[in-house]
């Protein structure tokens, strides 16, 4: 496969040393705060899993806006971070006026994760609406679930200067509006439409024509609650200070890394993405750290 640049490039360590995050800072300030924007009353560990991922990449604080029939669970289940109740429809899902509770923690945020955990996409279509006026052009906001169940086949809705968009092949077939016919071509396509940086199974795509390649990981990684573990730690480099690509593909070679080493520590399949989450710090230093 080659882009309009040439032969699409492999992602592996020696690539990343090559583009080495940000540094970290002192301070969990300097690292970084994540917003979380999902948690509806039936799925509150989605937003849970992605923002314990965007810690565990080193993003230094962290904000979930969920329900706010589970807000006080989900405080208690995630003790390091700060929650903000959003109000709910009569079936518990998130609305999308709502998304004005978290306008001072939008302003602020190193980058927003809008998805994990919602489960009503006409509500994710209006929260989407409300989004480009209250988040500033410098940070990066990160698309998921359904998210983009809410944006297929609207490419500029809620659409901001920094955008990372994280589909499976069935979401990326939505935000298509046809069948994957061909995985590279066709993220890059998504890419190119939605004027944002893909992540779709292994590929990273930006608007430009660059396209990256990254391991597969195992079958392992085919489980509930992974798609969130890998948009939140997309989310927690971002927040470091990443550009979107860079942000995209360390995230993805780092999930990719942790369903490796848990198919060999555990089993090629039943390890969980509780698992994959904590594996996360130590796949990102054995990156920066090998020589």
């Amino acid at each position: 496969m080659t882009s309009e640049f040439g032969a699409a490039s492999t992602v592996d360590a020696a690539l990343l040393r090559g583009w080495p995050l940000p540094e970290p800072g002192s301070s969990k300030r300097e690292r970084g705060d994540v917003l979380v924007v999902g948690g509806a009353a039936r799925s509150p560990g989605a937003a849970q899993l992605a923002g314990l991922a965007a810690l565990r990449v080193g993003a230094g604080r962290l904000t979930l806006a969920v329900g706010s029939s589970v807000a006080s669970s989900v405080a208690v289940a995630v003790p390091e971070c700060g929650v903000v109740p959003l109000e709910e429809t009569t079936d518990g899902g998130i609305l999308g006026r709502s998304l004005l509770r978290v306008a001072r923690e939008l302003k602020t945020a190193g980058s927003v994760l809008v998805g994990p955990g919602l489960d009503d996409v006409r509500e994710a279509r209006r929260l989407l609406r409300r989004l480009p006026a209250l988040v500033p052009p410098d940070i990066t906001v990160v698309l998921d679930a359904f998210a983009l169940g809410a944006l297929a086949g609207r490419p500029g809705l809620g659409r901001v200067r920094r955008r990372i968009l994280t589909p499976n092949t069935d979401e990326a077939a939505l935000l298509l509006g046809r069948d994957i016919r061909d995985l590279d071509r066709d993220v890059l396509s998504i890419a190119r439409r939605y004027s944002a940086v893909v992540s779709c199974h292994g590929r990273v795509a930006a608007p430009n024509g660059r396209l990256l390649l990254v391991r597969d990981g195992g079958p392992g990684l085919g489980t509930s609650g992974s798609g969130d573990a890998l948009a939140g730690a997309i989310a927690g480099l971002a927040a470091r200070g990443c550009e979107p690509l860079q942000a995209a593909a360390w995230g993805t070679f780092l999930h990719a890394a942790a369903g490796e080493s848990l198919a060999r520590e555990v089993a090629p399949l039943g390890f969980l993405a509780g698992e994959i989450v904590q594996r996360l710090p130590f796949e990102l230093a054995a990156v920066e750290g090998a020589g």
